[in-house]
């Protein structure tokens, strides 16, 4: 019984880190910065700062444990060479996402962070590399939904 339990548990982390992720992104990159445009520059910028800065420290706790949890899944079941091929485009999917996340971070979101008027251009160049990892993100739902054997 116990080992169902931290197998549920681990599976529990993984969905709710893939949840935080996926979700976070489509917010920001299609709410959250559209409802930005009823403020003026400096206090969309201020608000865009904050909110991306908030969100981009909790996504560096979020995007390693959903990836770790995925790889113990992984192995729990058996192995990468067991996996069918739905698995393995999930797992593709999730290190490109996180690899995108980062250079999202420390490139242009430091680039905004550090400049005195951060420009437009800067926040659109993020929103644009948000709804590439989100639409990612949505093939790897699918990919998940097409490897669920409904039996």
């Amino acid at each position: 019984m116990p080992h169902s339990i931290l197998w549920s548990a681990i599976l529990a982390l993984h969905l709710g880190s893939m949840m935080f992720w996926i979700g976070g992104i489509a917010y920001a990159a299609l709410i959250m910065s559209r409802s930005l445009s009823l403020l003026d520059t400096t206090q969309r910028n201020s608000v865009q700062l904050q909110s991306l800065g908030r969100f981009f420290r909790v996504l560096m706790h979020v995007i390693p444990t959903g990836l770790i949890t995925g790889w113990l899944m992984i192995l729990h079941e058996g192995g990468f060479a067991h996996m069918p091929w739905t698995t393995n485009l999930m797992q593709l999917l999730g290190v490109i996402m996180a690899a995108l996340s980062v250079r999202i971070l420390t490139g242009p979101f430091q680039k905004a962070r550090r400049a005195l008027r951060p420009q437009p251009a800067l926040f659109d160049s993020i929103r644009k590399q948000l709804l590439v990892i989100l639409f990612l993100g949505l093939v790897s739902i699918i990919a998940a939904a097409l490897g669920h054997p409904f039996v």
